[in-house]
């Protein structure tokens, strides 16, 4: 039996959507900063158009559910009900960190990844992931909101080659100094649907589903802070 499976992105900077259509998969990415409620959904309605299908076709509906842009988290979740409440589909809710830890192993075949995005106020949102021989991921401990000297610490108990993923190395570059890792470049430093949809097709055979109301983010962080703007009360 074919399976189809829509996943959609908008937790960071970026904003993509992919199609899983029985093995075919068809991909779309565009680097859209404040941008995402004005195109993801033409960005859907293409990758539909392009794929032949319509939305009743699909299966599940997998979605970015953070950490990431605390905006960006609640627009991507807020897209995804609405299209699974249209379709009637069930909901497949991924982490970034997971997601950008599959898109270092697509490009480099990094089993081992260390998943930093940049967090703001002196922080990033931190993951450790391995992949077992199954295929499978598994987060290291869990994932966490760090200060760069708190990953530091936690590095020094790993030892050999792990590859680097996200914003956060490139603003922390220094996190690994003093430790027995070995960096390597995981070459992706935003999160991708495309990087979805392995994680989505192995949960949904496994019926790891979420109904539409049960749907929760990953912020990580328990409060949200609020930068007042220049010149506003």
């Amino acid at each position: 039996m074919s399976t189809r499976i829509l996943a959609l992105d908008t937790a960071t900077e970026a904003c993509s959507v992919a199609i899983w259509n029985d093995g075919d998969i068809h991909a779309l990415y565009e680097l859209c900063p404040r941008e995402h409620t004005q195109r993801i959904l033409p960005m859907v309605q293409q990758i539909l158009a392009e794929s032949g299908l319509k939305l009743t076709d699909i299966d599940a509906l997998a979605f970015g559910s953070g950490p990431g842009s605390f905006t960006g988290v609640r627009i991507g979740i807020g897209i995804a009900q609405g299209l699974a409440l249209g379709a009637d589909l069930p909901m497949i809710g991924l982490s970034t960190l997971n997601t950008m830890a599959q898109g270092a192993y697509r490009m480099t075949g990094a089993s081992q990844v260390l998943t930093a995005i940049d967090a703001r106020m002196g922080e990033v949102y931190w993951g450790q992931y391995q992949r077992n021989a199954q295929g499978q991921w598994q987060v290291q401990g869990a994932e966490q909101v760090l200060a760069p000297e708190k990953v530091t610490e936690q590095l020094k108990s790993l030892h050999g080659e792990w590859a680097m993923a996200g914003t956060g190395w490139p603003v922390y570059p220094d996190m690994a100094v003093g430790t027995n890792v070995t960096l390597t470049n995981g070459n992706m430093l935003l999160p991708q649907a495309e990087d979805m949809l392995p994680l989505a097709l192995e949960r949904w055979k496994t019926g790891q589903v979420q109904a539409v109301e049960d749907v929760q983010p990953i912020y990580l962080r328990n409060e949200v802070t609020w930068k007042k703007l220049p010149g506003r009360e």
